[in-house]
């Protein structure tokens, strides 16, 4: 018997090396198949949302992308291994032409990538490309790839123009990103001042004109979006699809004249998985291909004959954003480390003409993708006309069902968007991009807001609507009084979420409360609370309150989910058959026995530290015992009141803080479209128009009340500030004898919501 792995004459056994070839196969489809899928989400979210240059969200450059194409591709690099038949050479230029398809499809997605990611990644896709095509060429020489020579020869040209495309386009995504933010705060000003001065209409309907403002900003000057109508990416998109016709010649010629080619006889080492991967990859071929090509067929259908034929003088302009990157770095100082003036000259010179050789070639470039862009408007100017007038008959039948009172909405709609244009963001030679934008994407902010406005809270609606808000929403301060002595030396600060849970746990707890009362409290509590996370998440600046509202959070999991505050079991604590009296002296000695607990034992380290830092269940337990010791001072005062009433007093409290902390959500949608950054900038405008559809009523309801006056925007975020602002202005307490005879006058039977 011989060593392992050779055979008994002592040569290496070479039996069982080709077994494993099949799964191979089946690893490479699996990777062809995961980049499809992600180019089908990603077409799925530009149709969903009507973004025909479909932004690159699932399928974007990253090394996981990277990871699976080259899996994806592993055909076209793999040297040695015979590929005999018709679907084997099939496969091996599908492959060539898919990694065509990944480029043209994930260009826009450089738009959204720091600078040093972004020379990373272009970096590995060059490797990869130049080995795909290197490997391409031996196989052309060693006759691996015997069929089809004509059509790699195409594919491996238009590969490397993609590459040198990638490369041009990334230049000028720093350039483009600065200038679009400068001009971005500009606008934002200009916006801000207008909105200022509309001080007529409901704040609803200032919001809404303030936020599609922001929006039709952030669309046009969004990296990505900047990328995708760029001259670069529309011919790259035209590449892309000569790519895919190459492919689809090549399958067409040797499956309908199978007599125009001679294949070899014999089996791969692929064998079945073979042709698995070449549907695989066709699929993947033909998805990924549709970004790239709408994107192309986009920028010609806009930029019609008749424009085109006006504008041939200046459609050849190379605009100086194109260079600006490469004329900085020429300007840039040579580095005084050289040694010698002579040498500092020499290095100079040679920095000179190497970037003067890169400012042509960049030129070149920008010049042939624009010239793509012409000849393409030529040769579809057919199909263009009548595509334009399939489009008029359409609008022109729509406009004849219309009834005559929609002639006003029309108006309206044509004044709206000649008011709006001026806040389009464009580079230089993109003012045309104004009226495309106003003709294909003016209504997106308006078919947010409906899909908003179908999710509005409606239990919350309805809690507010049925306990209404009292004056200058006086609950805020009537559930914490100054009279109740401190558990310790200093007091941890409030957040809006933690009186509000702790409230509803008192309630809950109370007898004699029917069940769907509790039932539409707790449910419109839960809603509530998803708003007040936005506010506090939004605008808590430094994460001041974070332990705060983690606690809120925890203690609101255990009621919601087990019926528990704690660790204290709220339906047997109203099973008792105690008295609210009782029930609240019992739940302020509770939490005063767990906080005395917690600073004698594990966490005694915790409370020397500052307040706002103790643990959650040390926060909760001091809330509670405050809460709770300021209604008993009330009880002093009056001692007969029922369960049912005492609920109608803490869901009038609650609903004053859940209404206080929800007038800053006008904040929270302005602040969000100008802090975040400009890659993220879209997404967060089209959430904060969600936010405004789905609070609409809300934010009507709570319009009625007015704000402390002189007050902070900003500072309006924390409820220990508003609560400072309102004692100044001297609002009654809790302790009022007044308030509670009008509570007394109040029947549970006002107070009933319905729950479907």
């Amino acid at each position: 018997m011989g060593k392992l792995g050779c055979t008994a004459e002592g040569h290496l056994n070479e039996s069982k090396f080709n077994e494993p070839m099949p799964w191979i196969g089946i690893y490479v489809a699996a990777a062809s198949a995961a980049c499809a899928l992600a180019m089908a989400i990603d077409l799925f979210h530009g149709f969903r949302y009507r973004k025909l240059w479909f932004p690159c969200k699932f399928f974007s450059l990253n090394a996981t992308t990277l990871t699976f194409i080259a899996v994806a591709v592993k055909l076209s690099v793999d040297l040695n291994t015979a590929m005999p038949q018709v679907q084997d050479q099939l496969a091996k230029l599908s492959s060539d032409v898919l990694l065509c398809t990944v480029m043209g499809n994930s260009m826009p997605s450089i738009g959204t990538m720091e600078n040093k990611e972004m020379v990373m990644n272009i970096m590995a896709l060059g490797i990869l490309v130049i080995t795909s095509i290197v490997n391409i060429c031996i196989q052309l020489g060693t006759g691996v790839i015997y069929v089809f020579w004509k059509e790699h020869a195409v594919v491996m040209f238009l590969m490397l123009v993609l590459l040198v495309i990638f490369c041009s386009s990334a230049l000028t995504v720093p350039t483009t990103k600065c200038y679009l933010e400068l001009k971005y705060k500009a606008k934002h000003k200009i916006a801000e001042t207008e909105c200022r001065n509309d001080t007529e209409e409901s704040v609803v309907k200032r919001l809404r004109k303030r936020l599609i403002k922001y929006w039709i900003m952030a669309h046009t000057s969004s990296p990505q979006f900047v990328i995708g109508r760029s001259a670069t990416c529309t011919a790259s998109g035209a590449f892309c699809l000569l790519s895919t016709v190459a492919l689809a010649e090549a399958m067409l010629r040797s499956y309908l004249m199978p007599r125009s080619f001679k294949f070899c006889d014999g089996e791969s080492d692929y064998k079945w998985s073979a042709t698995l991967i070449l549907i695989t990859q066709t699929v993947a071929v033909a998805v990924g291909t549709v970004a790239p090509a709408s994107r192309w067929f986009t920028a010609i259908n806009f930029r019609n004959p008749e424009k085109a034929n006006k504008a041939c003088k200046c459609e050849f302009k190379v605009e100086k954003y194109w260079i600006q990157k490469l004329v900085e770095w020429k300007e840039q100082p040579t580095s005084s480390m050289t040694c010698g003036w002579h040498g500092r000259k020499l290095a100079h010179s040679v920095k000179t003409q190497i970037l003067d050789f890169f400012i042509g070639i960049q030129k070149g470039i920008v010049f042939v993708s624009k010239l793509v862009r012409l000849v393409s408007i030529f040769f579809m100017s057919q199909f263009l006309v009548c595509f334009r007038c399939c489009k008029k008959l359409q609008q022109l039948f729509k406009f004849r069902n219309s009834v005559a009172s929609n002639d006003s909405d029309f108006e309206s709609q044509s004044r709206r968007n000649n008011d709006l244009k001026h806040y389009v963001m464009h580079l230089e030679g993109e003012q045309q991009l104004v009226d495309l934008v106003m003709d294909n994407n003016c209504d997106a902010p308006d078919r947010w807001m409906q899909i908003g406005e179908n999710q509005q809270p409606k239990y919350l609606v309805q809690f507010f609507e049925k306990f209404t808000i009292s004056e200058n929403f006086k609950g805020v301060i009537d559930f914490d009084s100054d009279l109740v002595p401190s558990l310790d030396c200093e007091e941890p600060p409030n957040s809006w979420a933690l009186p509000v849970v702790t409230l509803t746990s008192i309630a809950i707890s109370l007898p004699g409360v029917e069940n769907h009362l509790i039932k539409q409290l707790t449910t419109a509590v839960h809603e509530g609370l998803l708003y007040i996370r936005e506010v506090e998440n939004n605008l808590d600046a430094g994460k001041k309150l974070f332990n705060i509202r983690k606690a809120a959070e925890t203690v609101w999991l255990g009621i919601d989910l087990y019926n528990k505050w704690l660790d204290v079991d709220l339906h047997k604590m109203s099973a008792k058959g105690k008295t609210p009296r009782e029930i609240i002296e019992k739940f302020s000695d509770i939490a005063k026995n767990k906080f005395a607990k917690l600073k004698t034992g594990e966490m005694n380290g915790c409370l020397k530290d500052i307040p706002s830092r103790w643990a959650t269940n040390v926060l909760a337990a001091n809330s509670m015992y405050r809460i709770c010791q300021t209604f008993l001072l009330d009880f002093e005062m009056r001692d007969n009141l029922n369960g049912e009433r005492l609920f109608e007093r803490l869901s009038l409290v609650i609903s004053d803080i859940l209404g206080a902390c929800l007038t800053n959500l006008g904040h929270v949608m302005t602040k969000q479209c100008h802090r975040s950054a400009i890659e993220a900038r879209e997404e967060c405008v089209r959430y904060a128009i969600l936010l405004l559809g789905k609070t609409k009523k809300l934010l009507n309801i709570l319009e009625r009340q007015p704000l402390p006056p002189y007050s902070d925007r900003d500072q309006l975020a924390y409820i220990d500030y508003w609560r400072s602002s309102s004692k100044q202005k001297g609002s009654p307490h809790l302790n009022s004898s007044s308030e509670f005879s009008e509570m007394a006058s109040l029947g549970s039977s006002d107070l009933y919501l319905n729950i479907e």
